[in-house]
């Protein structure tokens, strides 16, 4: 048994005297006091002195944004493509350990009028990249394991960071982003793509109008059938880096796709904050069941164990009181979802299994498709105006990919904060190693650390802000 195992067992026997007392005293306790708290068992640490949090943070604009693609996989290949369309642009460089990568972007650049860039295929070379002068993002396409290193020693280096999701495995590199944001004043941005998918920014723009009143329940989730591409050792994900996630740890694995929306409705660090969760798993049974019926029960993929449980849920209740569900399953035959729901005093609406939203004074049925189109062209948000149509014609999971990488760039050209911060990326990626501990420990509440240290107070909401 692990010593996090031992402590939490000790603390669960505590937790389970103190109720059974609290039982006892009920009767003379008052109705807004609670029995017990979720554990912390990640303690905020001290702000160092001369660091001073980055809610909002602006930094100096720029004409040209200089960018370095780190990773050319899967997200690399699609990110040199979307970038080139986005005037105000160059890519200085380009890096992936497997050379016909490289290759590849670099005829991308080409077929799209782009200089070539200089290609780098070392494994560390991704530290003389973030050492070069001539380069003011650096852009993580990698395996997960690099994302927080890559971020953060481009951040020490004077360059703004944006990283593929999840941005953090752990507590520790979450503090690590958010410790060495404070400290050089640099952007730190994680990719989530699916803040910028059409229903899902429409949403988030009637949420901020009041249309569903005070929202009291969200929903998001990375329901995607990945057991072919994770078993796919030629055009799966390189050296079966996915499938050893799997291998090695149980929890929510992916849990930004479904988070980074809500959150966003929700204000989360913008006038509330997570503040604990409790988070359950099913045994694992689909990847075991797989690999014995595509390689044969004898093969080692059908031998080998996997840690993590098919299907992961996780409750996160915030400081206000809002709760959130986020689920995640990769490995079941279910037809993709990420949920995306919205509850609330006045309405309800929902992407995945079926979209609709429902409004008083009618709440218990849905709008007409004919009403819903109209109401979603009244709420379309304004940057799904002022750039929907060319990011549907570049594409990008319909054009969301697009959006963000078009935000981004705006930004950083304009001076403007992001839209999206390094306490989402570090608060949004802490549900990976929260949901692992209190799954191994039968769901016990484990709170949320406040990456803000307290500055979630100073904002009262998300704002994705223009130039006026």
């Amino acid at each position: 048994m692990t010593t996090r195992k031992l402590r939490f067992t000790k603390v669960a026997i505590l937790v389970v005297i103190i109720m059974s007392i609290g039982i006892i005293a009920c009767n003379t306790a008052s109705k807004d006091k609670t029995l017990f708290t979720a554990v912390e068992a990640f303690p905020v640490p001290e702000r160092l002195a001369g660091q001073t949090h980055v809610l909002e943070l602006r930094a100096e604009p720029m004409d040209t944004v200089r960018i370095a693609i780190i990773g050319l996989g899967m997200r690399g290949q699609g990110a040199v493509y979307r970038l080139s369309y986005i005037e105000g642009t160059k890519i200085v460089a380009l890096a992936d350990v497997v050379p016909a990568n490289v290759e590849e972007a670099q005829k991308t650049l080409k077929e799209l009028g782009r200089s070539e860039a200089v290609g780098y295929t070392g494994a560390e070379d991704w530290k003389t990249i973030c050492e070069r002068n001539d380069i003011d993002l650096v852009y993580v396409c990698t395996h997960w394991d690099l994302h927080t290193p890559i971020a953060v020693y481009a951040m020490e280096k004077g360059k703004h960071a944006a990283i593929e999701v999840p941005a953090a495995l752990t507590i520790d590199e979450a503090w690590q982003l958010v410790n060495t944001a404070e400290k050089t004043r640099r952007h730190m941005i994680m990719l989530e793509n699916c803040n910028y998918d059409f229903f899902e920014m429409a949403t988030l723009n009637m949420a901020q109008k009041g249309l569903f009143g005070e929202i009291v329940h969200a929903e998001g989730a990375y329901i995607h059938d990945l057991r072919w591409l994770l078993f796919d050792e030629e055009k799966g994900y390189w050296d079966m880096w996915r499938l050893k996630h799997n291998q090695k740890e149980d929890g929510c694995l992916y849990p930004t796709h479904g988070l980074g929306p809500v959150a966003h409705a929700l204000n989360i660090h913008r006038g509330d904050k997570m503040d604990y969760l409790v988070s359950v798993s099913s045994n694992q049974f689909g990847l075991t069941e797989y690999a014995k019926e595509k390689f044969g029960e004898d093969s080692d993929y059908a031998k080998a164990e996997y840690k993590k449980g098919d299907m992961s849920s996780t409750i996160i209740k915030t400081s206000k009181g809002k709760t959130i569900l986020i689920q995640h399953n990769t490995t079941n035959p279910r037809p993709y979802s990420r949920i995306h729901m919205l509850s609330g005093t006045k309405g309800f609406a929902q992407k995945w299994p079926r979209t609709g939203i429902s409004l008083e004074p009618d709440g218990h049925r849905y709008l007409s498709d004919k009403a819903l189109d109209s109401l979603l062209k009244v709420y379309e948000h304004p940057i799904i105006t002022e750039v929907g149509g060319k990011a549907k014609q570049v594409g990008g999971h319909g054009g969301m990919d697009f959006i963000m990488d078009y935000r981004l760039i705006y930004c950083l050209q304009n001076g403007l904060p992001l839209d999206m911060d390094v306490y989402d990326a570090a608060e949004w990626s802490a549900i990976i190693e929260l949901s692992r501990v209190s799954v191994e420990n039968q769901g016990m509440p484990v709170q949320v650390p406040d990456f803000t240290r307290g500055a979630w107070r100073e904002l009262k909401t998300v704002t994705y802000f223009k130039n006026e």
